[in-house]
């Protein structure tokens, strides 16, 4: 009997640790580039270790699969299978950037967070990074997703910040927002490393 137990209990633990790895609904998928990545077709290629973080998606896992929830200038707001993240942000040497799944220490109102997410698909993409518009950014949409049933915001609004630990800014924020046609943005928002940094969240896996 001890020994039948012991095998038991191993195997729950093991059936435990595949389970979490696994994405789960309300999951974050960061998405990172290297520092000095460019969006020049005909730059070097990148060799900084250091990583920009630039983009995170909501994992929505349902009986279809799993899918996300993200706000991107080619889509606006909108929920996709995972696969058309992949595809939308295979670089141009036909590999895929860094993502890391992080996790809500607490994830006890994920089906709610995204509830609030999918009620959010068709708005446009915010290219003016304002709060309080009828457009959504990447972070911008998590912020005002992940509302508890209380009303409460988990992601208290910071200052917007695209810089690098030492100051600088990635040359991809600078061309991005040249392609938008606006400035990098300045005043009360998430950038995705800022909310990447939270001490709310967990690292889970890399993608």
């Amino acid at each position: 009997m001890r020994i039948a137990s012991f095998f038991a209990l191993a195997g729950l633990i093991f059936l435990q640790a595949c389970t979490g790895s696994r994405l789960q609904s309300g999951d974050l998928i960061f998405i990172a580039l290297p520092s000095d990545y460019s969006l020049d077709a005909d730059a070097p290629e990148p060799v900084s270790e250091t990583l920009n973080i630039i983009h995170v998606a909501i994992a929505d896992v349902g009986r279809d699969g799993v899918s996300v929830i993200d706000a991107t200038l080619a889509h606006g707001v909108e929920r996709h299978p995972l696969d058309t993240l992949l595809s939308d942000f295979t670089l141009k040497d036909g590999k895929l950037p860094p993502m890391m799944v992080y996790r809500l220490k607490d994830n006890r109102e994920a089906r709610r967070f995204v509830s609030n997410a999918r009620a959010f698909t068709g708005l446009p993409y915010d290219i003016d990074f304002k709060p309080g518009n009828d457009a959504r950014y990447c972070t911008e949409l998590v912020q005002d997703s992940y509302i508890t049933a209380s009303g409460d915001s988990l992601f208290k609004t910071v200052p917007l910040d695209f810089s690098l630990p030492g100051g600088e800014i990635p040359q991809y924020w600078s061309q991005l927002f040249a392609i938008i046609g606006r400035p990098i943005p300045e005043g009360p928002g998430y950038s995705p490393q800022t909310m990447m940094d939270s001490p709310l969240l967990k690292f889970v896996k890399n993608l």
